[in-house]
C-alpha cells in the first residue's frame, strides 16, 4: 500500500474529501472572522458578560497592536486560501504561509503578553487547534499542488 495520500478520483479531478476539508476549513476560518470581528469591539463589560474576569479582559483588551494584526492574517489568510483552494488555484500555497505564520506569531504574542497565563489552558488549547488546522490547510494545499490539482 502507498504512503501518498491520493487527493485525485481521477486525472485532474480532486476526490471529494478535498472539497470537503476546502470547504471545512472555510467554514471555520469564517467562524474565526466573526471572532476576529467581534474582538474589535470588545469592552471590558463585554468580555465580563462572556465569562472573563475583570483581570482577563485587562489582559485581552491590552495586547498590543501586532497581535490584531496577526490575528487577522490568520484567519483571513486562512478563508482567502480556502477560497483559492475550492477554485483549485496554485496560490493558496502562499497565502495559507501567511496564515499560518499569523497564527504562529499570535501563539508567541499569548505566550509573552500573559494571554495564556490569564486565561488558562482552554486558551492555549483553542490556539494550538488554530495552528494544528492552519498546519494542514497548508499541507493540503502544498499537497495538492504536488499533485496537479491547484493551477
Amino acid at each position: 500500500m502507498s504512503s501518498e495520500i491520493a487527493l485525485e478520483k481521477s486525472a485532474g479531478r480532486p476526490a471529494l474529501w478535498f472539497w470537503a476539508a476546502a470547504g471545512l476549513g472555510l467554514a471555520w476560518n469564517l467562524f474565526g472572522a466573526v471572532q476576529f470581528i467581534g474582538s474589535l469591539s470588545a469592552t471590558p463589560e463585554s468580555l465580563q458578560a462572556q465569562g472573563l474576569t475583570a483581570d482577563q479582559a485587562a489582559v485581552m483588551l491590552g495586547y498590543p497592536a501586532w497581535m490584531t494584526v496577526v490575528f487577522a492574517i490568520g484567519v483571513f489568510g486562512g478563508a482567502l486560501g480556502c477560497g483559492l483552494l475550492l477554485v483549485r488555484k496554485a496560490s493558496a500555497v502562499p497565502v495559507f504561509a501567511a496564515s499560518l505564520a499569523g497564527y504562529i506569531a499570535l501563539y508567541l504574542g499569548d505566550i509573552v503578553h500573559g494571554v495564556f497565563a490569564a486565561l488558562g489552558t482552554p486558551q492555549v488549547v483553542v490556539l494550538s487547534i488554530v495552528v494544528l488546522i492552519a498546519a494542514a490547510l497548508l499541507w493540503l494545499a502544498r499537497h495538492a499542488r504536488g499533485q496537479g490539482i491547484l493551477t
